[in-house]
């Protein structure tokens, strides 16, 4: 965590364009892990298969989109998908309906925990992790990461179902 003479505020972070941008965690600005060809080509190809189908589900699709996970934790999920119902907010203070991290080459399971927590304490009912190098793919609980059985990623409470075989092969 940043000292006190360094930490920076919310106000600043939100007055601030970053390129890419950063995420805010208790005063600390923090640098997401983005701009690698396998990152990019997997959260493109999840954006567009969900969009594909968001009037059906009745849901918003959105890239990176800032979401205030706590007074002073921003998060920046590669992917949230928000029902339609949801206000539109600059940066969001109510939990989407799910956040899916996409796997940079620099990222571990392990070292998404902690983003995945504040996700899960936010209340967001489902964070999708995906890995485009070994095309795998979890859904995440506090603690414990689950890869689906029938190769199909689903949305808790929804009919959002996207079956891995699809997405992946969209990478090709």
């Amino acid at each position: 965590m940043a000292s006190a003479a360094t930490a920076l505020s919310v106000t600043d972070y939100l007055d601030t364009a970053y390129r890419p941008d950063r995420e805010l965690i208790d005063g600390e600005l923090q640098e997401r892990n983005v701009g690698e060809y396998d990152h990019a080509n997997l959260q493109g190809a999840l954006i567009a298969l969900l969009r594909s189908r968001q009037r059906e589900w009745n849901v918003r699709v959105l890239p990176e989109q800032r979401l205030r996970v706590s007074p002073s934790r921003f998060r920046i999920p590669d992917v949230c998908i928000v029902s339609r119902d949801q206000a539109i907010e600059p940066v969001f203070t109510r939990a989407p309906l799910a956040c899916l991290e996409v796997l940079s080459p620099s990222d571990t399971l392990a070292s998404l925990q902690d983003r995945i927590d504040d996700y899960l304490a936010f209340g967001v009912g489902t964070v999708w992790v995906l890995d485009p190098v070994l095309r795998r793919a979890w859904w995440c609980t506090k603690g414990a990461l689950t890869e689906p059985r029938d190769g199909t990623l689903r949305v808790a409470g929804t009919a959002i179902a996207i079956a891995l075989d699809e997405l992946f092969a969209d990478l090709d």
